[in-house]
């Protein structure tokens, strides 16, 4: 432990420093891939906090819906993510693989959109529209469930299998349209599915009349941070041809963008 104190390791409080958040945000940053989940003690340690103070940080995280605990472990939870989404649609990866998903969309004629995962949203971070006339108006920080899209799918897929059917088994299972899927099996399946081969096609299950398919984007680590898709009209644009003219542009596309992300081995 750093033996220093948390009064010699801060400014002193001021009217611009706010001791109390900064240390708030120390306790966020104590999380990382190393450290996903923590016992209080190892929070105190990593923060030169006291047990008393890091307790009291982590229960307002708690509260405000930051930060979940099974009683022994802390671990940030999805919210988290909302204190970056203004920043993560602006960032210079986005910016470099707008032009990527320009290509895409004048390539496959159709609309393209990235978006990352927060509970059992997917919310868009970046999405280029075809010049068609398309029923949805969606825009960076839309957000749908995740359950009933392609994207969102790729994403759970994504998750530890145990932390895939907590997370789904207290999902109300409303049909959408016709061909939604309700029973929690045949969800769980069809993730899964899109964990084995590495994308996923969802016709009209959220909206009828709108087929997407999906692939996973990478980060440095490996690890699936955000998802790309082709959006379109099931009247004019079928399975089939999602999956042999469009997927193999849409893979392409997805390894270019990941490689951007330092991914790996793509």
């Amino acid at each position: 432990m750093n033996s220093q104190t948390p009064e010699a390791k801060d400014p002193k409080p001021s009217d611009s420093y706010v001791q109390s958040f900064a240390r708030g945000l120390e306790v966020i940053r104590s999380f990382s891939a190393s450290a996903p989940q923590q016992t209080l003690s190892e929070v105190a340690a990593q923060t030169d906090l006291t047990r008393a103070g890091a307790r009291r940080i982590l229960l307002t995280l708690q509260t405000l819906g930051y930060v979940e605990t099974d009683g022994k472990l802390f671990r940030l939870s999805p919210r988290i993510l909302d204190l970056g989404f203004a920043y993560l649609s602006s960032l210079p990866i986005w910016n470099l693989a707008e032009p990527v998903m320009e290509d895409l969309v004048e390539d496959v004629r159709e609309s393209s959109s990235a978006a990352v995962l927060d509970g059992l949203d997917i919310v868009y971070v970046l999405r280029v529209p075809t010049h068609k006339i398309m029923r949805t108006n969606l825009g960076v920080g839309s957000r749908l469930p995740a359950p009933w899209t392609s994207m969102g799918r790729v994403l759970l897929a994504s998750l530890p299998d145990d932390e895939l059917q907590a997370r789904l088994a207290p999902v109300p299972l409303a049909r959408h349209t016709a061909h939604t899927t309700t029973d929690l099996a045949e969800l769980l399946k069809r993730v899964r599915t899109a964990r084995t081969q590495g994308w996923c096609l969802v016709n009209q299950e959220l909206e009828e009349g709108l087929i997407s398919i999906a692939a996973p984007l990478k980060d440095r680590t490996g690890r699936t941070v955000a998802a790309l898709n082709i959006s379109g009209q099931a009247n004019r644009t079928s399975e089939a041809q999602m999956r042999e003219q469009m997927l193999p542009a849409l893979q392409r596309a997805a390894r270019i963008i990941s490689r951007m992300m330092g991914a790996p081995g793509v």
